[in-house]
């Protein structure tokens, strides 16, 4: 990875983590001035702390193990009863701790795998945004499936409109069940990866977005791009004459990030390197176990006309099709918001 990418990625973290706990201590002074009760309380707990901390300077054997033992008795005691202050005021446990935005690593970036200190999936995954220029995946803060709204999708079934014995909202209600599957089972052989068929506007980007976001928050890395971004990514580290280390990375990590999501497939433009390097891709993960989503305005018998066989056979044989019909919904919600 560049090495500037990755030092602003660890300047950030230092920072993100230095505001938490600014805001934390800034709570604490706040509640020491609005709650006396509480200051009295922490500062008769740090007394027993330290008092109890000569004491058992002073000690040996097991006359200092009672003393510990006194003295996480009698702050845990003391800890009790500020949580039962701050509970009847009105305030939430968490209250006064930092408020990390990863839990795992609690902003650091960092965190011991089977002892070994190496860098946190939220890291790994910023590194892959910025070096991928993925700002679409900024959206999955507000496209997830907590805000999935099936409202936007009718009710009735319409056989000849819709070409589906389905309601368009029945139809998006098992597509729904599909991805929360998928992301349930990401990592088992026999989960097929999955291709969204369907026109504009009928919420394939919008489940792409849910699934990213619900793997992204399980740790795992995800890189989403458009498919012309990606062959033109592809086709340069590939065949550039300034190739480097830097392009290297970022074609091999196409084959080895735990999902990669191609989006808009069929507006790339094509030829006989990109159909190849294509198949590749495809295949390459297909063979590593690693999962894809491709989605495409497409419909399968369009795409056989665009893409080869080997391809073809790929997406049909190794792929769950989900097919999304429906009117345009962001049509419906630019008439809403008017």
């Amino acid at each position: 990875m560049n090495p500037e990418t990755y030092k602003e990625i660890e300047r950030q973290y230092i920072i993100k983590k230095q505001t938490s706990e600014n805001e934390a201590k800034f709570r604490k002074r706040q509640l020491e001035k609005d709650l006396p009760e509480y200051a009295k309380l922490e500062k008769e707990k740090s007394k027993i702390a330290i008092d109890f901390a000569r004491e058992i300077l002073s000690q040996k054997g097991v006359e200092k193990e009672i003393a510990e033992e006194n003295m996480k008795l009698k702050i845990e005691e003391m800890q009790n009863k500020i949580d039962k202050l701050l509970k009847k005021s009105g305030y939430d446990k968490d209250y006064l701790t930092p408020q990390y935005e990863c839990k795992l690593c609690d902003d650091t970036g960092r965190m011991l795998i089977k002892g070994e200190e190496k860098h946190c999936k939220c890291f790994i995954q910023k590194l892959v945004n910025k070096t991928y220029k993925q700002y679409n995946i900024l959206k999955i803060e507000e496209e997830n499936f907590n805000t999935f709204d099936i409202g936007y999708y009718s009710d009735k079934k319409n056989k000849v409109k819709y070409k589906s014995e389905c309601s368009p909202r029945e139809n998006i209600e098992k597509i729904k069940t599909i991805a929360q599957k998928f992301c349930d089972n990401i990592h088992d052989k026999n989960q097929k990866s999955l291709l969204f068929v369907g026109n504009t506007g009928t919420g394939k980007t919008f489940m792409s977005n849910c699934i990213a976001y619900d793997l992204i928050n399980k740790g795992y890395t995800v890189i989403y791009q458009t498919a012309p971004l990606l062959m033109d990514m592809a086709m340069e580290a590939k065949y550039s004459y300034d190739n480097n280390s830097k392009n290297k990375q970022k074609y091999n990590a196409i084959f080895d990030a735990d999902v990669l999501i191609i989006d808009d497939l069929g507006t790339e433009t094509l030829n006989n390197n990109r159909f190849t390097e294509l198949f590749n891709i495809i295949n390459t993960r297909l063979l590593k176990n690693k999962k894809t989503i491709i989605s495409t305005n497409l419909m399968l018998n369009e795409l056989s006309e665009e893409y080869d066989e080997r391809v073809m056979s790929r997406l049909i044989g190794n792929y769950i099709i989900c097919k999304f019909i429906g009117d345009d919904i962001r049509f419906k919600k630019r008439k809403i918001s008017d």
